[in-house]
């Protein structure tokens, strides 16, 4: 069997906020949660366990692929919420969406502070 994406741990100060931020914004399942995570499962399976680690958090940079749809709808909530974004990962263009790559992305941050981006189209 080739390889694929399982599973990740996306350190958060509140699993439960966190949890409900990507689950709202990104429209994902609920699933199963124990112990010290607080789950959400991406379409294509790919499982995101929140946790609260006794340490710094460290910003991580986490990419989501979407559709034209569900992209119009995340941004949507986006500004609705003042969630403060930006056209480019370097935050220069603060309050727009980028046009690269032939599709559409755009940054902002999470409730724990990682990076964000959701695109429309792959770089590659």
């Amino acid at each position: 069997m080739p390889a694929s994406f399982n599973h990740t741990i996306v350190a958060s100060k509140d699993r439960a906020q966190s949890a409900r931020f990507y689950r709202e914004l990104l429209e994902a399942a609920e699933a199963p949660s124990w112990g010290v995570f607080t789950n959400i499962q991406l379409s294509d399976g790919v499982l995101l366990q929140f946790a609260e680690p006794p340490v710094e958090i460290q910003m991580q940079h986490y990419a989501f692929l979407v559709d034209d749809e569900l992209f119009d709808r995340a941004y949507a909530r986006l500004c609705e919420r003042g969630v403060v974004h930006w056209a480019d990962p370097q935050m220069r263009r603060p309050g727009e969406i980028n046009n690269e790559h032939g599709g559409r992305g755009v940054y902002f941050k999470d409730p724990s502070g990682h990076a964000i981006e959701v695109l429309t189209r792959p770089y590659l």
